[in-house]
């Protein structure tokens, strides 16, 4: 295929040309509309790019055929069968890839790192989750996803499973053996969902972890917008084989997203895709040189631990993204709450996650020797930083396996169930109404349905004192939960 094309910004410029009077939506009217003051902080292109795809970037019958081709290109860039663009990020996306393969009261198989996203898809579709626990590290609490033997012991208990949904990579970098849960999923003619949002550029390096669609998977669901070149929301998800239905996948998608998609969307993601394929191979080896960079400089900072491939291996994960660059200051005397604050406040520096224990930096193709020396030199300052802060309350961190709570409930059940408010103390031993998810990355403690046991109500409520931020709990200060009645 002609990857120097690029369908929607092509149909954008012939729009542009033709000098369409548009009497319909958006009712800015390509930014004639719209408050001078907004277009002075976001530009005239923001507004002059906000098209509709029918009756503007195409016409009502669609026969351009623009967002198809552009969908095609992807598909071919990547080693998919089809690509569909969704312009509501990858929360939109896994949700529709799982209700293409389980439907309510059949079990679906999940990693249990998984983000709240795919927990409001078990709420919404009614499907009821075979939770695959990851592997803990006890000494850097944290969690790799499962293995393939993980998935194999799951299946043999749920026989009746319509198949698994996987979650790689980890908000903090570390990879599953796709490959390997393919292989024992696929034995059973089974599909493979993989929840891949943070590895968007995977396809177009060798030297980073094996994407999905090369290493098995049916369906996976990329977050452009994280670690490629397109706008917040741009997410595509893609298939592969015959194991699930590309009508059904389409019909599912268009259930539950919108009917205005972005044209904003659309073009940042058909642009990154001819990006890639034209210089991903050199913007990725230069963005993996540069972190090899980051990570030996800030290894050299005392009290600061990059982690590093010695996670790898059986119990822990199976590969690492090299640009997703994990930083535990334990050895500060802080928490991770407390380095992201300082990093924002004294440095202008953002991280992309922070915990109780550690940071996450995530470099990417766009970063450059300024940013490189922004972020080593605001990490280094982090040490004489850390001298004058306060001793952060201590938190309660919970042992291995001590999360994994009993599952009395669907979600779906309990977060519909008549409910109550009861002290946090209280709440051990009763049904979670809520999804609880220390914020980011947004992997719930808590899920709708699980039995709430001391170990959890201990790590959220300490953690709340020493700064941690749970903004989907009816109760953010962790003060009381909400449980079945």
């Amino acid at each position: 295929m002609d990857h120097s094309r690029a369908p929607v910004l092509e149909a954008l410029q012939e729009f542009r040309r033709r000098g369409d009077v548009v009497f319909g939506p958006p009712g800015h009217k390509q930014g004639r509309g719209a408050d001078p003051r907004v277009v002075e902080v976001v530009g005239e292109g923001v507004f002059a790019s906000d098209v509709l795809s029918l009756n503007g970037l195409d016409d009502r019958r669609e026969s351009q055929g623009v967002t198809s081709q552009a969908e095609d290109l992807m598909a071919d860039a990547v080693d998919a069968d089809e690509a569909f663009f969704s312009t509501c990020g990858s929360s939109l996306s896994v949700k529709s890839a799982m209700i293409s393969v389980a439907g309510p009261d059949e079990e679906l198989l999940v990693s249990r790192n998984a983000h709240k996203s795919v927990v409001a898809g078990l709420i919404i579709s009614g499907i009821r989750p075979v939770w695959v626990h990851p592997h803990f590290d006890a000494d850097r609490h944290l969690a790799h996803p499962p293995e393939p033997e993980d998935v194999r012991r799951a299946l043999d208990a749920h026989p009746g499973a319509t198949g698994m949904l996987l979650i790689t990579p980890t908000d903090w970098g570390t990879c599953a053996d796709i490959a390997g849960v393919a292989d024992v999923v696929h034995e059973r003619d089974l599909p493979l969902i993989v929840d891949e949002a943070w590895g968007a550029h995977l396809p177009f390096h060798p030297d980073l972890p094996a994407w999905g669609m090369d290493a098995g998977a049916d369906v996976v669901v990329t977050s452009v917008h994280k670690m490629g070149g397109a706008i917040e929301q741009s997410s595509v998800f893609h298939l592969k084989g015959d194991r699930v239905s590309p009508e059904v996948l389409r019909q599912r998608e268009d259930l539950l997203g919108t009917t205005s998609s972005s044209a904003l969307v659309y073009l940042t993601l058909d642009g990154w895709r001819r990006h890639m394929v034209e210089q991903g191979h050199d913007l990725l080896g230069t963005a993996i040189a540069r972190a090899e960079r980051v990570r030996a400089a800030i290894a050299a900072v005392p009290g600061l631990d990059v982690m590093g491939r010695e996670v790898i291996g059986t119990g822990g994960a199976f590969d690492l993204d090299p640009l997703a660059i994990t930083v535990d200051v334990r050895g500060l005397g802080i928490t991770g709450f407390q380095a992201g604050d300082w990093l924002r406040t004294a440095r202008h520096v953002d991280v992309g996650s922070a915990d109780t224990l550690r940071v996450n930096v995530r470099l990417t193709h766009a970063d450059d020797d300024e940013t490189e020396a922004v972020l080593v030199d605001a990490l280094a300052a982090l040490v004489d930083g850390a001298s004058s802060m306060e001793r952060s309350p201590r938190v309660d961190l919970p042992e291995p396996r001590a999360l994994e709570l009993e599952q009395a409930m669907t979600p779906r059940e309990a977060f519909f169930a008549r409910a109550e408010h009861v002290p946090a103390a209280a709440a051990v031993g009763r049904v979670a109404a809520e999804l609880v998810s220390p914020y980011p990355p947004g992997v719930p403690v808590l899920a709708p349905g699980e039995r709430i046991s001391q170990d959890a109500v201990d790590y959220l409520v300490t953690g709340v004192r020493a700064g941690m931020l749970v903004p989907d709990a009816a109760d953010p200060s962790m003060e009381t939960l909400r449980v079945v009645a």
